[in-house]
């Protein structure tokens, strides 16, 4: 029995494209050998799973760096100066995936990191001081430290090693700021007259992405200072007036998993503008506006094509230019926060099979309950986006004769929470101790799952030209238990 229920998609319509057919999903050195494994980074699955048994997220390296260097090649060049700009850079953002070997690749590639916490900032520092020695880390220009919830701690630390992005929220955090740079003054770290760059960081009004909105309690917040109400040109005054601060720019970001780049066009004429607006109020015109991240990506191959980083940098280009000729302005120096796109594609997670249950669904159809050795290993995307994963058996080639049958993969706890592949089309000999492979699971999949409700969490394993080791090893009952002190 293989019919799927009626109103689903036709069986057949959901099977996980293999990495030739959509390359965007997987690392580019993914593959099928003669013999049918997945190899990724030069090795096969098998060979992986014989250091790093599943559960495991599988990061390849090569895939990471060129991603980075892409994102670093294509903000340079259409930000180019002789272009008429005034530069342009791509901060990687930390929330997605960040360890400090991760840090340290993208670094070494040409990108910033974003980070929104003391822990995401030290990571970034110590990379930061392995990548361009330990001097740059009290001027850590290619470091940010954003997010809605800083700490007064954590903002006095991104002052004391000069953080290139330093990205206030609300009017709470510009005094915070200006007493830490008092503090600094006194302690002699920062000179008598120095002062603090600061960013400010702006609800535009437009809300881009998978969901339209996420309610925070108020209708008219979205994280930042609102525009339209004039409540940011008002902070932009009080950091110009505040003799401890500088606004070096504004910071503007409009949601997560974007295809389409007229938000984008649209956040640029809203930073724009205000940042004109408060060069007439105050006689300052900000040098950088940072316009985000949440660029898309494809998870499965109902997915669209996202825009390349080539066709983002660009459209953002020609955006910033038009608009700066209209209001007379100059070009500003101008950034990005690509993470998802970086991280996303460049990580597989492998399962083991360990259970199969079939449910009779009425009228000939059915579903294959397919049970793997983990958890969920991101539940915010499916929560927030309605989205889906996909997975493709990596461990052999199926019997053509086979067939398909429609399944859903699921963690031991089987809970609705626990879904890992809502539904797909699975070979129909799919057996116990087969192996799974979840693709584009990179971004936000170990860093920020909620459901690991299987108490211990899987290693992320490096692979890169047929070598391999773990960037976090897997944590353990003993390891847990430790820390309770059982």
């Amino acid at each position: 029995m293989s019919a799927v229920p009626a109103g689903e998609a036709p069986l057949g319509a959901l099977v996980a494209p293999e990495p030739d057919v959509r390359p965007d999903l997987w690392p580019t050195t993914a593959q099928r050998t003669a013999t049918g494994q997945l190899t990724l980074g030069g090795r096969t699955v098998s060979e992986i799973l014989a250091d790093a048994p599943t559960p495991v997220f599988v990061l390849d390296e090569a895939d990471l760096r060129g991603r980075a260097a892409t994102w670093a090649a294509a903000m340079a060049e259409e930000f180019w100066p002789d272009y008429g700009m005034n530069g342009g850079e791509a901060y990687y953002a930390g929330k997605a995936f960040l360890t400090t070997r991760v840090a340290r690749l993208v670094l070494e590639e040409g990108l910033g990191i974003d980070t929104a916490s003391a822990g995401e900032l030290a990571v970034g520092m110590t990379a930061l001081g392995t990548v361009d020695g330990e001097e740059a880390t009290s001027r850590a220009t290619r470091l940010g430290l954003h997010g809605n919830g800083k700490t007064e701690a954590e903002i006095r630390v991104a002052l004391h090693h000069r953080v290139g992005h330093l990205v206030l929220d609300s009017a709470a955090e510009i005094d915070l700021a200006a007493a830490a740079v008092r503090e600094l003054r006194a302690a002699g770290v920062y000179g008598p007259e120095e002062t603090g760059s600061v960013m400010l960081r702006l609800t535009t009004g437009i809300h881009a992405g998978g969901h339209e909105y996420i309610s925070t309690a108020h209708e008219d917040q979205k994280f930042g200072i609102l525009v339209a109400t004039g409540a940011a040109l008002d902070a932009a005054r009080a950091v110009v007036a505040a003799p401890e601060l500088t606004l070096h720019g504004l910071h503007s970001h409009i949601g997560s998993q974007i295809f389409d780049l007229a938000g984008f066009r649209e956040a640029v004429r809203v930073v724009l503008k205000l940042r004109h607006d408060i060069a007439q109020a105050t006689g300052v015109l900000c040098e950088e506006v940072d316009l985000g991240g949440g660029y898309g990506i494809a998870y499965t191959g109902a997915d669209p094509v996202a825009p390349s980083p080539a066709q983002v940098a660009r459209a953002l280009a020609e955006a910033v230019r038009d608009l700066c000729r209209e209001l007379g302005d100059a070009v500003p120096h101008v950034s990005v926060e690509p993470g998802r796109s970086i991280a996303g594609p460049a990580m597989v997670t492998l399962y083991t099979v360990t259970g199969l249950k079939r449910v009779e669904l009425g009228e000939d159809a059915s579903r294959l309950y397919v049970s793997v050795d983990g958890g969920m290993s991101d539940n915010i995307r499916p929560a927030l986006y309605d989205a889906a994963y996909t997975a493709l058996l990596a461990n052999r080639r199926p019997d053509p004769a086979a067939g398909l049958t429609r399944a859903r993969v699921v963690g031991k706890h089987c809970e609705s929470g626990d879904v890992v592949v809502r539904d797909v089309d699975l070979p129909a000999d799919l057996a116990v101790g087969d192996v799974l492979a979840v693709p584009a699971t990179g971004a936000y999949g170990r860093s920020m799952a909620s459901n690991y409700n299987l108490f211990t969490r899987p290693g992320v394993a490096w692979v890169h030209e047929g070598a391999q080791g773990w960037l976090l090893r897997p944590e353990t009952i003993a390891d847990l238990l430790a820390l309770e002190g059982e």
